[in-house]
Order: structure tokens, then C-alpha cells, then sequence
């Protein structure tokens, strides 16, 4: 037995000291653990990261829904677009974190850092790119957005301050999915509980002007969490090239390498092209949306950020899948890895069933928290009734997703995203909204019946087996 081994073995008495253990992090041999407690120890930090940033999105909606109706828009539109950065930043990790899991898997860790070394000036550069853009077209994005011209003024400033700190989002995911493919979830987790506990102490500050802060309204949300993220970010690096974890980063790790660069962009092509397809939609509901006035807005987006305060930490569970697939392929023990997918799927249909329930029975006094306005509070709980509703696909369809996705086939979850939500997403949601008295319901509909059938389409092409040939 290693000496980690007997460290976990001395304090896994229980259940809390489960927790202590996965929390406390340490090199362990995730090929090589029963797949339950490997599952477990994977799954509580990543569970744990995933709703921390959940926790902030509904901090972020809290505060800003104090400044109006508009300011929740501005809020809502903004993120549509801010969107399209975290689809290439989950893309972008997604890709480092197959690369990273498959080579430790094999005991390859300095070709595992060699990896991470060029997912990091791939960041880089597209950062870059973002920011420049995001700065120049921040005034015009919330117009092109369908925004008012009074919510256009109150909220280009957040809109360019965010794009324009692209190099922390990309980061704060691209940091954290070289952790999490290294096993080191624990790592990952404390970075982002750093990044939002830090956005959420200064989100009232400098929205409404708290002591020494100025009162920046709107735009103050968007200074917190650029800085909470690069705080977060700084972490995140200090771990990694101070050799903290089992990657151990060197100079070498670092030089560029054309072959690795292209291999990253080709599995990220996959990752990205995914989400950048559910991302595009989500623009186009919004934008569906948006022919109904702010109020509806303001519904959805607070009926989002309900959802996203569970989907997190659900996607929290996929990324332990990812993990798990990506390390045991690389061991060559395709059987572990689907043993481990399925045993996530249970635990993930049976946490998404419960706040389902929660949901649907609660859903005027939670939406209230955020809501006063009738139509909003209207709006807010048709969202969060209708979308939870298909809450146990939504628990499928993420973990297996995510296991395409760990074990290097990118291209899969691409080709599903385009069907569900481009050739039915947006089209359900524009007849249903725009050609029957349902309004923006129709919107909510569609989310929830394409979301469906990601899990369908996604339980038939995992079940057929082609995943465990995927070279990366």
C-alpha cells in the first residue's frame, strides 16, 4: 500500500472523512481505486468548485436585481454573449483535460505537462483576441442584442469590461481542467472558490458604492468578477508552476511544441464547436426572448441562474466522469471507465430528481428572493417550473456528454449539440413563442424538449462503444 493510500485508508472513516480526503487532495491512482470511493473522491471537490460558481451566479443576480429590471437585462444579454468566451474556454479545456487524463493514465507526466504547457498559450492568444474585440464592440453588442437604447447605455461598460477580461475566464476553466485531468480536483476547486468568494465580497461593494468603493451600479459587477477571477487565476498558476499537484511544470513544459499545439486544436475544435452550438442558441433564445419586453428577460434570467445553481454542481459529477474515462483509457481498462460513467448517471439522476421537486413545489417563494416585480416574478417561476421539469434527461445527457468529451471524442457531443438545439432548439422555440399565444413559455418549452433529446441521442452513441477507440 502507498503511503497516500494509507493516509486515505486512516481517515475515510465515514462519511465526513471521505470528504476530508477528497478536500485534502494527494496523488492517488485513479485507474487502481475501487470506482466507487475513486468517484467519490473525484466528484466531491468537483461537486464543491461547480457550486461555489453557482453560488456567485445567484450572488451576481441578487445584487444586480436591486438596480431594476433594466440592470438584470443588461445582466442577461451580456452573459448570452459572454457565452460564446466560455464555450471556447470549456472547449479549450475540455481538450487539456482528455490530453492530460489519458497521458497520466499511462504514467506519461511529463508529456502530460508538455500538454497542459501548450493549452495554456493557446488561451493565451485567443484571450487576446476576445479582449480586443469585446473592447472595441462592447457599446453596440447589447443593441445588436435587441437591448433599448436606455439599457445599451446603462450596461456597455459591463459588457466591455467583461470581454475585455476574457484572459481571466479562459484561464480560470483552462487552470482548473488541467487539475481535474491530473486528478487534482481538490486544486481546481480551491482556485475557483477563491475567484467567486472574492467576486461575491466585492459585488455590493462596488455596485453601490459600500465604505471607500465607489458606486459604479451595473458595471461594479462586472469589476468584482474580473478581479475575483484573476485572483482566482494567480491561484490557480502558483499551484501549478510551484509543482503542487502531479504535474510537475517545468521550462520545458512550456516550449512550444507545433505537433502538441496542433493535436490541442484539434480535440478543442470538437470541444468548442459544441458548446459554441448551444452557446449561438442560447443567443437566439435570448434574443426570442427579448421581442417581449424586459420583463421576460428578466424572468428567464433569473430563472437560469435557479438552474444553473443545481446544473453546476451536477455538471460537477460529468466532469468526475471525464476524468475517470480519459485516466482509464489511458490505463486501457475501457470496462472501468464505462463502470464509473454509469455509476455517475445514477448518482447524478437521483441528485437532479430531488431539486426537480424542490423546483417545481417552491418555485414562487424562490423566485421571489430575486423577483418583486409581477411580470418578472411571472416569468421567473414559468422558466424555472418548465425547465426543471426535464431535470432527470438533463442529469443523463451531462455525464455522458462529459464522458465523450474525457475520453478525446469531442466530435460526438458536437454533432448531437447540432442537432437538439440547432435543427430543434431554435426552430421549436421561434414557432412556439413567435406563432402561438404561448410567448416566451414557448421559449421555456424548448429548452427543456431539446435538452431531452441530447440525453437520448446521447445514451444511444455511448452505448454503442465507439468512445473507447477515440486516439488523442
Amino acid at each position: 500500500m502507498s503511503q497516500q493510500s494509507l493516509k486515505d485508508s486512516q481517515s475515510d472513516a465515514g462519511f465526513f472523512g471521505l470528504v476530508r480526503t477528497a478536500l485534502a487532495g494527494g496523488d492517488r491512482d485513479y485507474t487502481k481505486l475501487p470506482i466507487k470511493r475513486a468517484v467519490a473522491l473525484l466528484a466531491i471537490p468537483m461537486v464543491l468548485e461547480m457550486s461555489m460558481e453557482s453560488a456567485f451566479a445567484l450572488a451576481d443576480i441578487f445584487f444586480v436585481s436591486r438596480l431594476g429590471a433594466d440592470a438584470i437585462a443588461v445582466v442577461g444579454l451580456t452573459e448570452a454573449v459572454i457565452t460564446l468566451v466560455y464555450a471556447i474556454a470549456v472547449g479549450l479545456g475540455t481538450a487539456t483535460t482528455a490530453l492530460v487524463a489519458r497521458r497520466i493514465g499511462r504514467g506519461e507526466k511529463a508529456d502530460a505537462a508538455s500538454f497542459a504547457g501548450q493549452g495554456l498559450w493557446v488561451g493565451l492568444a485567443v484571450s487576446l483576441i476576445i479582449a480586443a474585440i469585446g473592447i472595441a464592440m462592447g457599446p453596440r453588442i447589447l443593441l445588436l442584442m435587441g437591448a433599448s437604447a436606455e439599457v445599451a447605455a446603462m450596461g456597455s461598460g459591463y459588457t466591455q469590461i467583461l470581454l475585455g477580461g476574457s484572459l481571466t475566464v479562459v484561464y480560470l476553466f483552462l487552470v482548473g481542467a488541467i487539475f481535474r485531468g491530473a486528478g487534482d480536483a481538490a486544486i481546481a476547486m480551491r482556485a475557483l472558490w477563491i475567484a467567486n468568494g472574492c467576486n461575491i465580497l466585492l459585488d455590493p461593494c462596488l455596485i453601490f458604492g459600500l465604505g471607500p468603493f465607489p458606486e459604479l451600479g451595473v458595471t461594479g459587477a462586472a469589476v468584482a468578477t474580473t478581479i475575483g477571477r484573476g485572483i482566482g487565476v494567480a491561484y490557480g498558476l502558483w499551484q501549478l508552476f510551484g509543482n503542487r499537484g502531479r504535474l510537475q511544470m517545468t521550462s520545458a513544459a512550456l516550449r512550444p511544441r507545433p505537433d502538441a499545439i496542433r493535436r490541442v486544436l484539434r480535440v478543442a475544435g470538437g470541444g468548442i464547436m459544441q458548446h459554441l452550438i448551444a452557446t449561438s442558441s442560447w443567443i437566439v433564445l435570448m434574443r426570442l426572448t427579448a421581442v417581449f419586453g424586459s420583463a421576460a428577460i428578466a424572468g428567464l434570467s433569473i430563472g437560469i441562474r435557479l438552474i444553473d445553481f443545481t446544473l453546476l454542481p451536477a455538471w460537477g459529477l460529468g466532469n468526475a466522469a471525464a476524468t475517470l474515462v480519459g485516466q482509464n483509457l489511458g490505463a486501457d481498462k475501457p470496462q472501468r471507465a464505462e463502470q464509473a460513467v454509469w455509476r455517475v448517471v445514477r448518482y447524478n439522476c437521483w441528485f437532479l430528481l430531488v431539486v426537480a421537486t424542490v423546483f417545481i413545489v417552491g418555485a414562487p417563494w424562490i423566485v421571489g428572493w430575486f423577483a418583486s416585480d409581477p411580470e418578472v416574478l411571472r416569468y421567473g417561476i414559468l422558466a424555472l417550473r418548465l425547465i426543471s421539469a426535464g431535470y432527470v434527461f438533463f442529469a443523463i445527457g451531462m455525464v455522458l456528454m462529459q464522458a465523450f468529451n474525457g475520453a478525446g471524442d469531442t466530435w460526438t457531443p458536437t454533432a448531437i449539440n447540432f442537432v437538439c438545439f440547432w435543427l430543434l432548439q431554435i426552430p421549436l422555440a421561434w414557432v412556439l413563442s413567435a406563432w402561438t399565444p404561448l410567448g416566451p413559455t414557448g421559449v421555456f418549452l424548448a429548452i427543456t424538449v431539446s435538452e431531452s433529446m441530447v440525453a437520448l441521442l446521447a445514451w444511444w452513441r455511448f452505448r454503442l462503444g465507439e468512445w473507447r477507440d477515440t486516439v488523442v
